[in-house]
């Protein structure tokens, strides 16, 4: 098994790459939350792997961190998600998106992937509940149900979770979500 790759790096067509490692190219499959991190063309770069055989292909999976490619290896331990899905999800969502999406049950944002539809998003749900790990629990602590919601609200108009979180720690604590709506977005209007 290949389970980490040092080298230059050679070539990058999305989502895939070729790194040069003591003269033997090494084609290797990354989601592009680790792409867009990776250094220039020429550069050394070290990537953990996952290394997927099947009858008809050998495909190498990589990643910058130990946490994309642990959430990798359980994505695939799903019934149904192959190793494209799981890219394509790591691709869409963050690590810490996704388990955020996992803790507050937020199947609409899984949907928002390509290739996931309602029920395959409600299976992963289930499917991940509790084994995304300590270290990928939600930034923020969500007090109450209002806030749930008005968070959730402020990630659907487009806010990223950092930014709604903020917005969120700003409310007083008994505020209703249409009030929580109109003041989290006054402050993130400053």
């Amino acid at each position: 098994m290949i389970g980490r790759l040092t080298g230059v790096l050679a070539e990058k067509t999305p989502p895939q790459l070729l790194i040069d490692v003591n003269g033997v190219g090494y084609e290797v499959d990354v989601p592009m939350s680790s792409f867009y991190n990776l250094p220039g063309l020429g550069e050394r770069v070290t990537l953990l792997t996952h290394f997927v055989v099947r009858e008809d292909a050998q495909v190498l999976f990589g990643f910058l961190t130990h946490e994309e490619r642990s959430t990798f290896r359980q994505l695939v331990k799903i019934s149904g998600i192959g190793p494209r899905t799981a890219l394509s999800i790591l691709s869409g969502l963050s690590v810490t998106e996704l388990a955020q999406a996992v803790s507050l049950q937020e199947s609409g944002r899984l949907v928002k992937v390509p290739g996931i539809g309602k029920k395959t998003a409600e299976r992963l749900l289930l499917e991940l509940k509790g084994k995304l790990g300590d270290a990928l629990t939600v930034p923020t602590a969500v007090a109450n149900d209002a806030q749930g919601d008005i968070l959730q609200a402020l990630v659907a108009l487009g806010y990223s979770d950092r930014e709604a979180a903020a917005a969120l720690k700003n409310l007083p604590a008994d505020v209703s979500v249409s009030d929580g709506i109109k003041l989290a977005l006054k402050a993130l209007a400053r």
